[in-house]
């Protein structure tokens, strides 16, 4: 098979957003990240996982070159320091360790420091969903699905059956390929303007944002909330989002703010989320639970704190199609600034379902790390006994 993974580009902007952060900031914790598929009926053959094995050596020998690392220095919150650790970085083998002792046939683990073991993430998800689909199925049927499909998204948008604001692609880490993430950037700029409601604005994707001069987009992701906020035994769990919200400002101030809300419960995060973060914070993202709910006891927060909803951004992006961001767009566009990051609908919509596959961060310096999402069985923990801790922790503060 053809190398997948090309570029160290092809990662999702959060990857860089809290890499430098983590650089800056935790340039000595280490994390354990754990794979798992949630697919029942998925199954991972050896010739598979040789093959994942095979893809993650060809992305281990890939370097930043200087035209990517030119690129990334234009960003505007992107500081010199960390571009120059991107010139020297590259990813270690050393770190994986991949096997097949799991029910779905295939085990994959990475250990290190967090400003490695992090870039791995999206590159892994990518090599694995690609891997899949192109050994288990007629690739060719699954992309001429996937160009029908994507064509007919198209059309909703340009005859206004669906509008929905602003929106960018999110798809990278459960893409049925490069080559199909890549028409649906291509063909949504393409099409862009004659779209009666809708601007597609960009792509997760680094790579094909710096290809089709679109806005990289992303900032944090739970793993950065996990790891702050409980990577310290100093720490009170409970107390994550500040720790993470805190140390964001400390390395951003006002730039390249999008608060992602529900690491451990957006109840929790709201207490936290006071006057200071609100208004140094652009926006904040919905990942879990009821968007509608979620919507308008962000915008009732904002009130609450003098702050007018609609200079804030409601990003939404659980696993959204055209027909739910149309709805959600109608009901908050008069209320604040809306704005949508979707996914697999976009990037692995064909006529075999997509994989649900994760990588998470389930250890921090040695100690259990967990989030308890708005969605009950979104987390992912080894150790149930932490999960219990970390919700008493969470149920003691918000009691009291």
């Amino acid at each position: 098979m053809e190398q997948i993974i090309q570029s160290l580009l092809e990662t999702d902007m959060y990857k860089l957003s809290m890499g430098q952060a983590i650089y800056h900031l935790y340039p000595g914790y280490k994390t354990t990240w754990t794979f798992k598929c949630r697919n029942e009926d998925v199954k991972f053959t050896p010739e598979m996982v040789e093959e994942i094995k095979k893809q993650i050596q060809a992305y281990c020998k890939l370097r930043f070159t200087s035209e990517e690392l030119a690129y990334i220095d234009h960003i505007k919150w992107i500081k010199g320091s960390y571009v120059d650790f991107l010139e020297r970085w590259q990813p270690r083998y050393s770190d994986f360790e991949i096997g097949t002792d799991a029910p779905c046939g295939s085990t994959i683990e990475t250990k290190g420091t967090w400003v490695n073991t992090s870039m791995y993430e999206i590159p892994v998800l990518a090599i694995v969903n690609e891997v899949y689909f192109r050994m288990n199925y007629d690739y060719d049927e699954l992309l001429a699905s996937f160009r029908k499909r994507l064509d007919e998204k198209i059309r909703l948008l340009e005859d206004g059956s669906y509008n929905i604001g602003i929106f960018s692609e999110f798809g990278l880490r459960r893409r049925l390929s490069g080559e199909a993430q890549e028409l649906a950037v291509a063909e949504l700029i393409r099409h862009n303007q004659n779209y009666v409601d809708s601007n597609f604005i960009g792509t997760s994707n680094v790579y094909l944002a710096k290809k089709y001069n679109v806005t990289p987009v992303g900032t944090m992701a739970h793993e950065w909330i996990m790891c702050v906020g409980q990577g310290n035994h100093k720490h009170n769990p409970a107390y994550s989002n500040w720790y993470a919200l805190n140390a964001w400002v400390e390395e951003y101030g006002i730039l390249n703010g999008t608060a992602l809300t529900d690491c451990i419960t957006t109840d929790c995060f709201l207490r936290d989320f006071q006057l200071t973060f609100a208004t140094l914070f652009s926006g904040v993202r919905h990942d879990s639970g009821d968007p509608y709910e979620w919507g308008e006891k962000m915008i009732e927060h904002y009130k609450g704190l003098g702050i007018d909803p609609t200079t804030k951004t409601l990003l939404f992006s659980d696993g959204l199609n055209f027909e739910a961001a149309h709805k959600l767009y109608a009901c908050f566009r008069n209320k604040s600034k809306v704005a949508f990051g979707i996914g697999t609908y976009l990037s692995n919509d064909t006529d075999v379902p997509a994989l649900n596959i994760v990588m998470k961060t389930t250890a921090c310096n040695g100690m259990d790390v967990a989030k308890i999402s708005d969605t009950p069985g979104k987390g992912m923990c080894k150790n149930p006994k932490y999960v219990e801790y970390l919700q008493r922790c969470i149920d003691w503060r918000m009691q009291h």
